[in-house]
């Protein structure tokens, strides 16, 4: 069993986490930027701003190093390869997406809409970073 390579791990969560900043972008800017701003409003809250992205930005690089983190801790049970990325990937997934999920849609604080979309584009999204930054990563 190998040991991890943490500046493997760095170097492919970055670039998972820049995926997934793109997509993030793409999702929440010019498709629901409208609805986001909507949503916010009916919460008398104010626009999501640069202080809020720039914590979603950060966070998004350290969600893409945990998931090449768990994909290197996966790779000597389950093998190096696109299959155990993308299980890394939809672990990760369902922890940070689906998982939370319920309980948004029960506490009612954002329209249901909004959050499925989040969730399945996550689906998507997560195991593509997750394929980029494994094909980056080497013991």
């Amino acid at each position: 069993m190998g040991k991890i390579n943490l500046g493997r791990v760095i170097l492919g969560g970055l670039v998972a986490g820049l995926i997934i900043n793109i997509g993030e972008f793409v999702l929440n800017e010019p498709i629901l930027g409208q609805q986001w701003i909507a949503a916010m409003e009916s919460l008398n809250r104010s626009p999501i701003g640069n202080n809020a992205i720039a914590v979603f930005v950060v966070g998004a690089f350290i969600l893409g190093i945990t998931m090449i983190w768990t994909y290197a801790a996966m790779r000597p049970r389950m093998g190096a390869g696109p299959s155990t990325a993308i299980c890394a990937g939809l672990l990760v997934w369902f922890f940070v997406y689906l998982y939370p999920a319920p309980g948004l849609i029960a506490m009612d604080l954002f329209p249901r809409n909004l959050l499925l979309l989040t969730v399945v584009w996550g689906f998507f999204e997560l195991p593509i970073a997750a394929l980029a930054g494994a094909w980056l990563y080497q013991e």
